[in-house]
């Protein structure tokens, strides 16, 4: 923990994790990961002010390019952000973008991803004294062995911060050089270097024996990940312990203790934050009736799939809906 309760990342030099998980037993993993992203926004905060991003649908990724300040998240706890960090927001996570600068009347602006950026390319990523943050904001998605949005388990913030002896140095400066005069085949470079940033980070955190990636030693577990497969693929689905362990050949108790020993928590607690994950993504990208999303999702009753939700998001689907046209 840093100053003011701060969440820092902790770095070790060894971990008993690896010892236990030895990456062969990932590399099939990263040799069938797809990684896809949306078209990034570089944001820039003036002054001492704030970017709220809500309750995101999808997985929220952000690079700092210049500036100091925070990402902030419900009960208070903060991620510290500078110049090279690089950050990873579970899906429905809400968060604030804070810059701590110290001008007065903070304008803030969003420019699309064809902005030039030439100014901060010869300031090499660092702000020139206005005090102001600018960030590369996109979201991501991460497919594997034909399940679709697995980057959805991440359950935590992952964080990386990209010093000059970082092996991603050179690959966000080349980013950022297509960012800033697009041309012939620049979008297929910068999906290739960001899926190059994604699988270093990755990694990277599994060396680190980062939480937030339980989720990928749970794949080295066939019965485990085929009952992950049921929940992603399925959500709305009826599923219960005794059926997904039915699914998998196992006995209740048995594919309880080793999904949860993988995972790191019990398959209905993974089912409902799916659930609502999904719901989320309907609801902002389709006109279906409320209702009949909740029937989708798993839920017999508009008003509990709104009372689930609600706790999740802190919205009714009605204003989370209206919230997310908003934000397009």
């Amino acid at each position: 923990m840093s100053r003011n309760g701060s969440y820092t990342p902790h770095y070790v030099s060894f971990s008993p994790y690896l010892a236990y998980f030895p990456f062969v037993n990932f590399e099939h993993i990263f040799d069938q990961l797809e990684i896809a992203t949306e078209p990034f926004a570089v944001c820039e905060l003036r002054g001492n002010c704030d970017l709220n991003m809500g309750h995101d649908v999808n997985v929220s990724l952000h690079y700092i390019l210049t500036g100091e300040g925070a990402l902030m998240f419900p009960g208070g706890s903060t991620i510290e952000i500078a110049p090279g960090s690089l950050v990873l927001v579970p899906a429905l996570q809400s968060h604030t973008l804070r810059s701590y600068g110290i001008s007065s009347d903070p304008v803030l602006k969003c420019d699309p991803a064809d902005l030039k950026l030439d100014h901060l390319l010869k300031t090499d990523g660092h702000d020139d004294g206005n005090q102001q943050v600018t960030a590369l904001c996109s979201h991501i998605q991460v497919g594997l062995r034909g399940a679709v949005d697995v980057i959805d388990l991440i359950r935590v913030p992952i964080v990386e911060q990209i010093g000059t002896q970082s092996p991603l140095h050179s690959t966000l400066r080349q980013f950022l050089k297509e960012l800033s005069n697009p041309g012939l085949g620049s979008r297929a470079m910068i999906r290739a270097l960001l899926t190059q940033c994604v699988i270093e980070m990755l990694r990277n955190r599994l060396m680190h024996n980062d939480g937030g990636l339980r989720w990928m030693a749970a794949l080295r577990d066939p019965s485990v990940w085929n009952a992950l497969c049921a929940m992603l693929d399925r959500p709305g689905e009826p599923h219960t312990v005794e059926s997904l362990a039915h699914t998998v050949g196992m006995s209740r108790s048995t594919f309880a203790e080793r999904f949860t020993a993988a995972y790191g928590s019990g398959p209905i607690e993974l089912l409902r934050d799916l659930r609502m994950r999904r719901a989320s993504k309907l609801l902002s990208e389709s006109e279906l009736p409320v209702k009949r999303i909740a029937q989708m999702v798993g839920f017999n009753s508009r008003t509990a799939f709104s009372r689930v939700f609600e706790q999740r998001t802190g919205q009714s689907p009605t204003a989370y809906r209206r919230d997310s046209q908003i934000r397009e």
